[in-house]
């Protein structure tokens, strides 16, 4: 009769090392943690007031929907930006807070 071998665990024997408590005193420079502070954004004041989002928000869905038109051809829009300008322009037509549009500097 053959003589049959019994299976070990196919576990593999760790090779643990001895964590240290003490940490390493490093003679480097300390990375810094404090963030950049933004200078052009103040804390706590909206650029935009809810009157804005609510007609951007309905713009948005209208031209998702394909029922959203330009001023004046008509035509239906279909850039994002372009429908996000409508809803602002809405805005401030009704006095909501937004601010106000960019002029471009092009010379007619």
């Amino acid at each position: 009769m053959p003589s049959r071998k019994r299976k070990t665990s196919s576990r593999k024997k760790s090779t643990s090392r001895k964590k240290s408590t003490s940490r390493k005193k490093s003679t480097s420079r300390k990375k810094s943690t404090s963030r950049k502070k933004s200078t052009s954004r103040k804390k706590g004041k909206r650029k935009y007031g809810p009157k804005a989002g609510k007609k951007v928000k309905r713009a948005m869905h209208e031209m998702k929907r394909g029922e959203l038109k330009s001023g004046r051809s008509g035509k239906k829009v279909k850039s994002r930006k372009q429908a996000i300008a409508i809803g602002l322009s809405e805005a401030r037509r009704e006095g909501g807070k937004v601010p106000a549009r960019k002029r471009s500097s092009r010379k007619k």
